[in-house]
């Protein structure tokens, strides 16, 4: 009896592979028979509907000829089209398709649902580390010198795992595709998963003789010194990355990067405000009353500031691009200076005197 594999999977003739899939995986869930209210014989066969329409030939001769075209009434228990395969007593499953599937019930199986894959060339880790420099090196910029342990491609056999003048052969375990298969036991039956060939570590290729320095992993741990250019402006906390200047990559594998985190020391003359400059300076009540003239220390040298009559504690005074140089973009900002006005003590009859007729 010729069997209508849409109508089992719940899907119209027109429709494409993903929706052929999706419905696929919807039954199968709904329907395994590991899984309470599952029906074994209900799960069979919407296998085997998925296995004919799931290919794109396959569909065509059903479209065609309907399931007769795959031995009267459907395809056998123990073709495995890329499904599931029922006979023999165990159970083949292609993981690409079933991934999804057994994600809510893989620990029922025994196993992770997940598949091994080739480890071959990888990125190397990237590193972090701190630097410390003083308020005038962040400021006007500078340049370090590093040292670092890290990992590094191997000298001795430039990075290949090999001993110098040694061959480099297939792997005959798993013939060069860095993968093997594996038979594991479920409650279902045996199932065949793929794991990484642990003769070549997934690489694909072995050594007549690995490497006496590295040992075949291609690097190996070593000290080095790294010059890093700390650009004008930069503030505290702020990081710099250097591309490339991270751990070695595995087996050919591009390098990471290093992060270096800047850390500024106070500077108990100048405190940084964004990109400005903030320093006090203190005058004489005469000073602020008749006004005058006074020096000035900024990051740029001395300058002399005028204090004009009258002034008051507390007043800043703006000194225009005698800050630090903005770290994106151009120009500089400013050195702000606060007056706090000294008020004299132990003042003497006479100048009190003066004071009071003063009235102020």
């Amino acid at each position: 009896m010729s069997k209508d594999y849409y109508n089992i999977l719940g899907v119209s003739k027109n429709a494409s592979q993903d929706e052929i899939k999706k419905a696929f995986r919807t039954q199968a869930h709904k329907y395994h028979p590991d899984k309470k209210g599952g029906d074994e014989a209900k799960f069979k066969e919407i296998n085997e509907a998925h296995q004919v329409l799931g290919d794109e030939k396959k569909r065509a001769q059903y479209d065609q000829f309907g399931s007769a075209a795959f031995g009267g009434g459907g395809t056998s228990s123990s073709q495995g089209f890329g499904g599931f395969d029922f006979g023999g007593g165990g159970i083949h499953v292609n993981m690409d398709d079933l991934g999804d599937i057994f994600s809510g019930v893989g620990e029922m199986f025994g196993f992770s649902g997940g598949r091994s894959r080739p480890s071959g060339p990888s990125r190397g880790n990237d590193i972090q580390t701190t630097i410390s420099i003083n308020f005038r090196d962040a400021v006007f910029g500078t340049e370090r010198e590093l040292s670092l342990q890290k990992t590094v491609k191997c000298d001795h056999c430039k990075g290949n795992g090999a001993e110098p003048g040694t061959k480099i052969e297939t792997c005959p375990k798993c013939n060069g595709v860095g993968q093997i298969n594996r038979i594991q036991r479920t409650i279902l039956g045996s199932m065949q998963t793929q794991i990484t060939c642990p003769d070549c570590r997934g690489e694909g290729k072995v050594y007549t003789q690995k490497c006496s320095q590295c040992h075949g992993v291609g690097i190996v741990r070593d000290t080095v010194n790294i010059k890093v250019k700390i650009p004008a402006g930069i503030d505290n906390g702020e990081t710099i990355r250097l591309s490339g200047h991270g751990e070695a990559g595995r087996q050919g594998g591009p390098a990471g990067d290093l992060y270096l985190r800047v850390q500024v020391e106070n500077d108990p003359r100048f405190k940084r405000q964004e990109y400005d400059i903030v320093t006090q300076e203190e005058i004489s009540f005469t000073q602020a009353a008749l006004g005058d003239k006074i020096e000035v220390e900024t990051i740029n040298g001395v300058v002399k500031l005028k204090i004009p009559e009258g002034t008051q504690s507390g007043t800043i005074f703006k000194l225009r691009g005698k800050g630090i140089p903005r770290l994106r973009g151009s120009g500089q900002g400013d050195h702000l200076v606060k007056i706090i006005v000294k008020t004299p003590t132990s003042l003497s009859r006479a100048q009190k005197k003066v004071l009071r007729e003063l009235g102020i």
